[in-house]
């Protein structure tokens, strides 16, 4: 995690350092700003002579903004930049006598609830939170999923859920992977409903009136193609694919095939825009994967294994097949999903 944090007095640069030091001490990488004069106040401090200017660079890089000063100070600085709860990154502002850490903006999915509660603890401040679930002690399905890095189909869906807990309404669960431990507060399994989310792979499964999609991202792909296939064939045949059987690939965490492949222009150029890091086996490895595969003569003739696709994306999932074998003209995909449980 990169976190940005500006301070504006002596004051606030002693604080300013402390902070930084403090996330470093838990992973996390800490850029320091002050003002030129207060530059010297202590180690670990970076003058800027513009901090609006280095708010605007980091906006979009960091995850975390953080201001030592006045509301005020940090509502202009990122006013031109605010676009939305599920890219905004975390942005705090801290008194700088520590009294409050406030979490100003991306409460959930930016985790500055979270990050407000652990620096408020770390300095013996107290955190300000003012999101609905959160003050009402409910749970938070947005925090939840962003916590798991599962995909939101809907915000509008999460913010309909909260406000059906917030009411005081129960709000069904549906999920298609084994469920450890105690559901939260207001939450309760059910097939269908009112209200309610559904933990699943395939995006149009909406068993309620109004369902949370949560989507987590635990598919791999094992595609096989001819040489020199191009990326708009091997795009065109998987996306169609995917979307025939209901995936999502914003659920895919890699894409894999054998490392024959690893120079294949078109399957590295799908998986580049598609932002999907691609794994390659040798043909032993291919040949040790455990399941039942469709076995090619061809395919053996050529890869030294009976089966590409399939093996690649149990290999990579290290789960099971949710999709065998399907081709069209020279790409082959499969499509496994590893193992998950939902723990609460």
């Amino acid at each position: 995690m990169l976190a940005v944090i500006f301070s504006f007095s002596k004051r606030g640069g002693l604080l300013n350092a402390a902070i930084g030091r403090f996330l470093a001490g838990i992973g996390c990488e800490a850029k320091c700003c002050t003002m030129p004069k207060f530059a010297g106040v202590c180690e670990g401090l970076t003058a800027v002579d513009d901090y609006k200017v280095v708010c605007a660079e980091y906006f979009n890089k960091a995850d975390a903004l953080i201001f030592i000063g006045a509301s005020g100070i940090a509502v202009r600085a990122i006013a031109p930049y605010v676009k939305s709860k599920t890219t905004d990154p975390a942005v705090l502002v801290i008194d700088e006598c520590a009294n409050f850490v406030i979490s100003l903006l991306s409460g959930h999915i930016g985790g500055a609830n979270g990050l407000a509660r652990q620096i408020a603890a770390a300095i013996k401040a107290v955190p300000v939170v003012t999101t609905a679930t959160d003050v009402n002690k409910l749970f938070a399905v947005d925090e939840w999923a962003a916590r798991r890095g599962m995909v939101i189909e809907s915000m509008q869906a999460a913010k309909d859920f909260a406000a059906a807990l917030v009411a005081g309404k129960t709000a069904g669960l549906c999920s298609d992977y084994t469920i450890k431990g105690a559901l939260p507060s207001g939450v309760e399994l059910a097939g269908s409903g009112e209200t309610g989310m559904a933990v699943t792979t395939c995006k149009n499964k909406k068993p309620f009136n109004t369902t949370v999609v949560l989507m987590p991202k635990i598919l791999h792909l094992g595609i096989g193609c001819r040489r020199n296939t191009p990326l708009e064939k091997i795009e065109n045949f998987v996306l169609a694919e995917m979307e025939k059987h209901g995936f999502d690939m914003r659920c895919v965490k890699s894409i894999a095939s054998v490392d024959l492949k690893k120079d294949e222009a078109g399957l590295l150029a799908f998986a580049a825009k598609h932002n999907v890091p691609v794994k390659f086996y040798t043909a032993a490895e291919l040949q040790q994967a455990k399941g039942d595969f469709t076995p090619s003569a061809f395919v053996k003739s050529i890869a030294g294994v009976d089966n590409v696709c399939e093996r690649s994306a149990v290999l990579a999932s290290g789960g099971c097949l949710k999709l065998r074998k399907t081709a069209h003209d020279g790409v082959t995909l499969a499509v496994a999903e590893e193992p998950l449980i939902i723990d609460f």
